[in-house]
């Protein structure tokens, strides 16, 4: 069984009716002479979950970094909300898998989120009812005094999404954000980003290895060809929200996406 790829427009790469915040049209990304991606067209619709799969080496991090405005594109453009993205936004948020390096070591988990709002110039007296609040919300309400070291690897996640939705993000960049953890703790956190989402309105754009992963999380799933990146294969996810981790990955659709997800990454690298 071959997967059907699709090389669609931008203007069809969103949900019918939506608002596009994010808009990428004809981006192509080189590093000295070695094209990275090329061709990218692509539009994120306010408050949708993206995900984007692919191989090693196909650009889903570079395509990322170039949405959070850490690279230029070589040619084409990356707009939010209209305006072309040329440096790191306030609004936009990203959760880079090594949190570890992320988090601050010398600061206590309220201290980690309280930096956010230093940055963003939260009055003094406003901070201890926002971080209470966030840490309670991603199931650190007791860990406020602790330091990053005194937590497990799924706590410290936690805490670098709670630092990171103290800059009341339109936009999250996740990048593999749950790839180092065992399974149990991914999928816990897999639920709570959902519920956090769902709550806030935020975009998501998630970049994962897991076809499982973004079939789970995603309204729409962007998967990339290498050699260069570029866009391959597009299919929304029509499962029922709330998403469960038992009931959603028996469910019929959801197999028959893994399985359309899976031709397609086995063919790209063949």
């Amino acid at each position: 069984m071959q997967a059907q790829m699709l090389d669609l427009p931008g203007s069809r790469n969103k949900p019918d009716g939506a608002k596009t915040l994010i808009s990428l049209s004809d981006v192509h990304i080189s590093l000295g002479r070695r094209p990275i991606l090329t061709g990218i067209n692509l539009e994120i619709a306010k408050g949708e979950f993206l995900c984007i799969v692919g191989g090693s080496g196909c650009g889903k991090t570079t395509l990322l970094r170039a949405v959070a405005g850490l690279i230029q594109p070589t040619s084409g453009s990356v707009k939010i909300d209209g305006k072309a993205v040329l440096e790191p936004r306030q609004d936009v948020a990203v959760v880079f898998q090594d949190y570890g390096k992320a988090l601050l070591p010398w600061r206590t988990a309220y201290g980690n989120v309280e930096l956010a709002l230093e940055a963003n110039g939260t009055p003094r007296e406003r901070r201890k009812t926002i971080i209470e609040d966030l840490l309670a919300k991603v199931g650190l309400g007791e860990q406020g005094a602790k330091y990053p070291s005194e937590l497990s690897g799924g706590m410290q996640q936690r805490l670098q999404i709670a630092r990171c939705l103290a800059q009341s993000p339109a936009v999250m960049l996740m990048d593999e954000p749950f790839g180092a953890l065992d399974a149990m703790t991914r999928q816990a956190l897999q639920d709570e980003i959902l519920e956090l989402v769902a709550s806030t309105g935020t975009t998501v754009f998630f970049v994962t290895h897991d076809l499982e992963e973004a079939v789970y999380l995603g309204d729409r799933v962007i998967g990339l060809r290498p050699n260069p990146g570029r866009v391959g294969i597009e299919t929304g996810v029509s499962l029922a929200r709330p998403r469960n981790q038992l009931t959603s990955r028996e469910d019929a659709e959801f197999l028959r996406l893994r399985r359309k997800l899976f031709d397609f990454i086995q063919e790209a690298e063949a």
